[in-house]
């Protein structure tokens, strides 16, 4: 099968949604996002792309690359449909945002996950605690991303109950 990453466009937000639901359900594996919320951040997505069709064939994958700081972004919500799984899509998805956030000047890349084995694959490792200093804490106090309250452990963010891993590469 062939495979094109490009970047997200308004017309694949249904799609992505509908990835990021077949793992959000029971035993949550993602946590949902609002239509609202995507649109607001498509500009962040890449989606994988049945190459067959060209650039409108069926969304097979996605994921996201949120900076959060000068030498710190977040990959967030890398999934792919189920019947297109191990098939390598994931890893041109998580390359694609890697390359994102080197041509922005990022050096460290963190992610929430349960998929360590994947992600270790690209070389993140576990980490505990968070991947900032003290000043660069206070400075992400500030923001309006649940993503980022959730990073921080803040209480207004949901806690940690779906037990995801912590992890970091630097680039």
């Amino acid at each position: 099968m062939s495979v094109i990453i490009r970047p997200a466009e308004t017309g694949d937000v249904r799609a992505i949604r509908a990835l990021v639901d077949s793992f959000a359900g029971d035993g949550p594996r993602m946590l949902k996002k609002s239509m609202v919320t995507l649109y607001e951040g498509v500009q962040e997505f890449v989606v994988a792309v049945d190459g067959s069709a060209g650039r409108g064939g069926e969304v097979l994958g996605c994921g996201a690359l949120h900076v959060l700081w000068e030498d710190l972004a977040e990959v967030r919500t890398v999934a792919v449909s189920p019947g297109t799984q191990r098939s390598g899509i994931g890893s041109s998805v998580l390359l694609a945002l890697l390359d994102r956030a080197r041509g922005l000047g990022v050096k460290r890349v963190f992610c929430l996950t349960f998929a360590t084995e994947f992600f270790g694959r690209h070389g993140f490792v576990e980490i505990d605690g968070m991947p900032i200093d003290h000043a660069v804490y206070e400075q992400l106090l500030e923001s309006y991303d649940e993503g980022v309250a959730e990073m921080l452990g803040l209480e207004s963010a949901k806690p940690n109950t779906l037990g995801n891993h912590r992890m970091l590469l630097v680039l």
